[in-house]
């Protein structure tokens, strides 16, 4: 399996950190009770609770781990440079600062892997913004739209897999042609109705009964149904696309509903964002089920699949409009020939592949790629 795919990385935030540092400092505070209680047994003597109770081990645990940036991890090691200070230098500096990541590799180490830009982190992490120097490529900026997922409780899933026919793991003997089903990537059992048991959940997401930030990814060749409710998977929201008519679901009368809850202010963006996720019309993709779909680059790709025959027409097309030198427009942008009739969703838009650094340049994609890393750097200054 290739550990560089964005699909089997996890971000640690705020959340599971800080949880984790509780889950220590708290076993600390209950072992020295229980080392107190041991000791007065021991020597016969009468056990004080007050004595016993050690208070500040939980606050101090919290305030040197968050002063120092020195996370435990373990009774001895800690992970460094966890907390920072965040940088104030300019606006695009601070919001920059917010959403970078850390890669736990030695900085000295020769493997060139970790660096590269992989092809998982399209629309996840920005492809300009990184430090040159040792720290290249291991320091990333998550894109404008990518989002980290909080992480749910699985026995939810559970229920409606349980609910639509899910067989004890005992059955594939018998039923070797069915679907394997993985929660978590834990094998819970089988199922003989794959296409129908992936496209109920992808209606129960879409429709709200599951979370948002669940991942559903159907392995045909593999035969195995994949889900994913763990938290610190990097997700990122796509148009869906109906894939027998190859329309969006997102309307005109969708674009005018945003634009009056945005105009109305006090967050109303991030309720229309909310609606229009609530309603079916947009969905977060993570790295893993970004495998297993079709996504159109444009509104344009949606309408050659439905007015084009196939590639070769629609080549021809392309061709026929240069056909003489007085409509040959040089600087025109080169228009797509991808043809498919099987897209499932569509990029809001490509220049949501940047960061908060990227998006500043103007005409990113008329520039050699250092150009933009260069600049990204620049820009908080």
């Amino acid at each position: 399996d290739d550990s560089d795919h964005f699909g089997n990385k996890r971000l640690d935030l705020a959340g599971p950190l800080l949880a984790n540092l509780f889950r220590q400092l708290f076993y600390r505070f209950t072992k020295r009770i229980r080392d107190e209680l041991q000791k007065c047994i021991s020597q016969n003597k009468e056990f004080h609770l007050t004595s016993a109770i050690k208070p500040d081990i939980i606050t101090n645990g919290f305030r040197t781990a968050i002063s120092t940036g020195n996370w435990p991890t373990g009774s001895n090691t800690h992970r460094v440079g966890v907390s920072q200070v965040l940088n104030r230098y300019t606006y695009a500096s601070t919001l920059s600062h917010l959403r970078r990541t850390n890669t736990p590799i030695d900085r000295g180490s020769k493997a060139t892997k970790p660096r590269q830009l992989h092809n998982t982190h399209w629309g996840m992490v920005c492809p300009a913004e990184t430090p040159e120097g040792a720290a290249c490529g291991l320091v990333k900026n998550m894109a404008l739209m990518s989002y980290v997922s909080v992480g749910s409780p699985s026995a939810p899933v559970m229920e409606f897999l349980e609910e639509w026919g899910l067989e004890d793991q005992s059955e594939y003997v018998s039923a070797p042609n069915a679907t394997k089903v993985f929660v978590n990537g834990v094998w819970m059992g089988i199922h003989r109705d794959a296409p129908a048991l992936h496209r109920n959940l992808l209606q129960m997401r879409r429709g709200g009964q599951l979370k948002h930030e669940v991942s559903i990814v159907r392995d045909i060749r593999e035969r195995e149904l994949r889900l994913y409710t763990d938290a610190g998977r990097v997700c990122r929201p796509l148009i869906i696309v109906d894939e027998e008519t190859q329309t969006m679901r997102m309307t005109k009368d969708h674009i005018t509903r945003i634009e009056e809850m945005v105009e109305e202010g006090g967050g109303g963006g991030a309720q229309a964002f909310e609606t229009l996720l609530d309603e079916g019309i947009i969905e977060y993709v993570d790295a893993a089920e970004e495998e297993s779909i079709l996504i159109a680059m444009t509104a344009e790709d949606l309408e050659n699949a439905r007015h084009m025959s196939g590639r070769e027409e629609l080549v021809q097309a392309r061709a026929s409009d240069n056909t003489t030198l007085e409509t040959f427009d040089p600087a025109a942008r080169v228009k797509s020939t991808n043809w498919s009739q099987h897209y499932t969703h569509m990029e809001i838009h490509p220049s949501m592949i940047l960061g908060v650094c990227g998006s500043i340049i103007p005409f990113p994609d008329h520039n050699q790629s250092p150009r933009n890393t260069y600049q990204s750097a620049m820009g908080k200054q």
